[in-house]
């Protein structure tokens, strides 16, 4: 699947539409969003994460969703499970992105 580009009026309905959401949330000069994008789309891309709907979205253009994830810089990952915020954090490797996808697989 895809990554969609999201913004703050399309996040509140797919997060209910979709049971397992990760955002990235980037900046356009942000060096770790740039290096962490190959591993984003390969993760997207990937079978094992089938079932999960890949977003991002531009921290500084969606106010309403960084202050709800309490953005402290980027990139920031968010995951949602059946409309629930379940974790969020600053994330800076590959593995790091892994961790919270298989967090998401395993959320009931």
């Amino acid at each position: 699947m895809a990554i969609q580009i999201s913004s703050d009026n399309e996040l509140r309905s797919l997060i209910f539409e979709k049971e397992r959401v990760i955002v990235k949330f980037i900046d356009k000069d942000c060096l770790i969003c740039k290096a962490l994008a190959p591993s984003f789309k390969e993760f997207s891309e990937n079978a094992m994460y089938g079932d999960i709907t890949f977003l991002q979205m531009d921290a500084a253009e969606n106010p309403v969703s960084s202050k709800e994830v309490k953005l402290t810089g980027t990139p920031f990952f968010a995951i949602y499970y059946k409309g629930t915020l379940r974790n969020c954090a600053l994330l800076s490797s590959k593995e790091d992105v892994r961790e919270f996808l298989d967090q998401l697989l395993m959320a009931q």
